[in-house]
């Protein structure tokens, strides 16, 4: 079974045993994860450790999912700037907030959601709590509807949607199905087969709505015809799961950019509502966030927000302070609000600019292609409706570096490289 060596060290001699490969390949084969598999790498990921590599210096990443400056810098919004200076001037201390975190920022988030107006908000009719960005908000809201929907347990998601809406809701136990969104065709919504779709799913089935500046493909629907999925939505016998991780950073307008919700809650439907402040705050790495259940009335909403806390207690416990904080501070100081929305209006403006330029430096080059699209389109991302071996020449004969399926942050253009990516989209798309 063992193999012994006589070393010589120093007028000693020491006896090494060791187990012999058979031994070592048995324990291998024995050991508790062998059966585990290696997952797939992540795809944004990936554009972004290609574009580290590169030595081209006119490289581009648009992969990235975060707000850049116009020089590609991370920005920290001055009024965020601000209001951590104050947080932390004030020493207060390292406590545990409670199960659902800190009543100064949720209160506002729903505020700010649904608005100073909402009948029902003064009615009491949202359990509200913070949670762990928009992200932990959406597993917050699959893991109560895993325990307490009596409905169709399938979730309904648009067609394309953000990657992680499949792994949230699949990691609670609740299948994901789709219905047709975007028209990749015309490179914009495919509301009538929205409307179709939705007519079709079975009462009482969720389905999930992204409240502005879809991801991935920044394509919304018009006012009118939020208004019309809001009646499709009732009548069906539907429940919204609405997620609204860009408020403000869509148009730079935050009531505009709610009102999805607004129409939705106008209309009497009940719904579930994950919120994020990464994009609109800058609070990326804060994961400062609010989950909302809108109930039929007060006492349903307390019994919804008991169970709530039971499922926040086993998840994480309770949410981490300082960027809810932070984001407090924003939300109930009238200075640093009206500091805060004129660094969103300029986040929002920073990127409409860019996609105005970008479309008429195609035009002017003299595309022979259509690329209203791209102004049409709305937020962080923009669905260019390149080709994946279109989008393959991007990468290895120009250095920029997007997903395959040709969505594009806009974030990652700037004044410094928007010509050599017009040049660059054009010579692939001649």
């Amino acid at each position: 079974m063992y193999q012994l060596l006589k070393l010589p060290l120093r007028g000693f001699t020491f006896r090494i045993s060791y187990l012999s490969n058979r031994i070592s390949q048995s324990q291998r084969s024995s050991s508790w994860f062998t059966e585990t598999k290696m997952g797939p790498p992540d795809a944004i990921l990936g554009v972004t450790e290609a574009f580290k590599k590169d030595k081209n210096p006119k490289k581009v990443n648009l992969g990235v999912g975060a707000y850049r400056d116009d020089n590609t810098k991370p920005f920290v919004l001055p009024s965020v700037r601000e209001a951590e200076k104050r947080v932390i001037d004030r020493q207060m201390d390292k406590e545990y907030a409670t199960i659902i975190g800190i009543p100064d920022f949720y209160k506002k988030a729903i505020e700010l959601a649904l608005g100073k107006d909402s009948a029902r908000l003064a009615a009491k009719h949202n359990a509200t709590a913070q949670s762990i960005s928009g992200t932990g908000a959406l597993r917050i809201g699959a893991a109560f509807l895993a325990k307490w929907w009596k409905g169709n347990r399938e979730i309904y998601i648009p067609n394309p949607s953000w990657g992680n809406h499949v792994a949230i809701f699949e990691h609670a136990g609740l299948p994901v199905k789709r219905y047709r969104y975007y028209n990749a065709a015309s490179c914009d919504l495919d509301f009538n087969g929205m409307i179709e779709d939705l007519k079709k799913i079975p009462a009482k089935s969720v389905v999930l709505l992204h409240a502005c500046a879809h991801n991935p493909t920044g394509v919304d629907p018009s006012l009118e015809q939020w208004k019309e999925i809001s009646s499709v939505l009732k009548k069906q016998k539907l429940y919204p799961f609405i997620d609204m991780a860009y408020q403000g950073f869509a148009t730079g307008d935050l009531d505009r950019d709610a009102q999805a919700v607004r129409i939705l809650e106008a209309d009497c439907n009940d719904f579930i509502l994950a919120q994020s402040f990464a994009k609109n705050m800058g609070l990326y790495g804060e994961r400062a966030g609010a989950f909302t259940v809108m109930c039929t009335d007060e006492d349903e909403a307390a019994r919804v927000l008991s169970q709530v806390k039971i499922l926040i207690r086993g998840l994480y416990s309770n949410p981490p302070l300082h960027g809810a904080r932070v984001a407090a501070e924003i939300l109930n100081t009238e200075d640093l609000r009206a500091q805060w929305l004129k660094d969103v209006k300029l986040m929002a403006d920073r990127i409409i600019s860019v996609r105005c330029q970008l479309r008429e430096n195609l035009k002017n080059l003299g595309s022979s292609h259509n690329w209203d699209h791209i102004v049409n389109q709305i937020g962080m991302f923009c669905f260019t409706g390149l080709k994946p071996e279109q989008v393959e020449k991007l990468i290895k004969e120009h250095s920029i570096y997007l997903t395959k399926d040709g969505r594009i942050s806009m974030a990652g253009v700037t004044s410094k490289n928007i010509d050599y990516l017009a040049e660059s989209i054009h010579n692939v798309t001649k």
